[in-house]
């Protein structure tokens, strides 16, 4: 099968589950905060065995602590997926409100320039949702990630449809361009 083929599949396929991630986004958030937790989790293990290789008795330690409090966060989160659920969207909303004031911060370093506008305006935005979770909070914790899982897999989808139709129609153009002239 040819990676192009592959990528047309990925990409209905993430199309699809995104459709479904917003049409039931409560499942949708579990599944994110199970996902997040095994990715913690792995995670955690990985950078305990990688911290033995550490030179240096302070790199070590230090490495063996971060190993094990993401181990320990991976365990946490898929023993309790409530609390990882409520934990997760307060780090969206943090992460949302951020990243807004960096975006603002950024956008008036640059006033006078093309930059300005989609800095200030997506900043805001993100800005926003970050108040707006913070004070929907806790009722939001139950859609919010599924949610925004479901927007990431169609954005996804729809980039992955696109790269096949582009590759597809680079294809053609360059055989249109080395087929000899009649």
């Amino acid at each position: 099968m040819k990676a192009s083929t592959l990528w047309i599949i990925a990409g209905i396929v993430s199309l699809v589950g995104g459709v479904l991630a917003l049409f039931n986004p409560f499942a949708a958030t579990l599944t994110a905060v199970f996902l997040a937790g095994w990715i913690f989790l792995f995670s955690g293990i990985v950078h305990l065995i990688s911290a033995f290789s550490e030179t240096g008795t302070g790199a070590k330690i230090w490495a063996i602590l971060w190993a094990i409090v993401v181990t320990l966060l991976g365990i946490v989160i898929l023993a309790n997926p409530l609390a990882g659920t409520l934990s997760l969207t307060l780090a969206a909303a943090i992460l949302f409100l951020a990243s807004g004031l960096v975006r603002v911060i950024f956008a008036l370093q640059v006033r006078g320039t093309g930059l300005f506008w989609p800095l200030l305006l997506t900043g805001l935005i993100a800005i926003g949702l970050g108040a707006y979770v913070f004070a929907t909070y806790p009722g939001s914790a139950a859609v919010l990630l599924g949610t925004l899982l479901g927007i990431e897999l169609i954005f996804n989808g729809v980039a992955l449809i696109m790269l096949y139709l582009a590759g597809r129609a680079v294809k053609s153009a360059f055989e249109a361009v080395a087929e000899p002239a009649p």
